[in-house]
């Protein structure tokens, strides 16, 4: 995926109407109509949001007689989910070493915590 596509994914992610338009189909393949009737907005506000999301690639749109049937295109999706994977690999490397020098410095703390103890029955 190139660093165009990715934004073009990620501009028409960004708006919420959308995001529940693909989510109502990733239930299967829905009609303008359809996928309409949730939001408070005319046929045409839905058709731009439509627009933007096909030009993304996020979504096809069939037609089968006068019925124009919008489905989710799965591929755009994955390029993008990857894409940030690569960024939650990162932080968990990032947080797993944290978490080991959190546990080192535990220990030590303990070690010289003890040894304080020690000193002070001896003494």
């Amino acid at each position: 995926m190139t660093m165009d596509s990715l934004s073009t994914t990620f501009a028409a992610l960004a708006d919420p109407t959308r995001r529940a338009i693909l989510s109502r189909l990733a239930r299967g393949e829905a009609s303008v109509t359809e996928l309409a009737k949730p939001f408070d907005m005319s046929l045409p506000g839905i058709s731009k949001h439509l627009k933007v999301l096909e030009r993304s690639g996020l979504i096809a749109r069939g037609r089968d007689a006068q019925w124009r049937p919008c489905r989710l295109e799965a591929k755009r999706l994955q390029e993008a989910a990857r894409w940030v994977e690569s960024f939650r690999r990162h932080w968990d490397e990032t947080l797993d070493r944290l978490d080991e020098y959190l546990q080192e410095t535990q220990a030590k703390e303990k070690s010289r915590a003890h040894r304080k103890k020690q000193n002070r029955s001896i003494g």
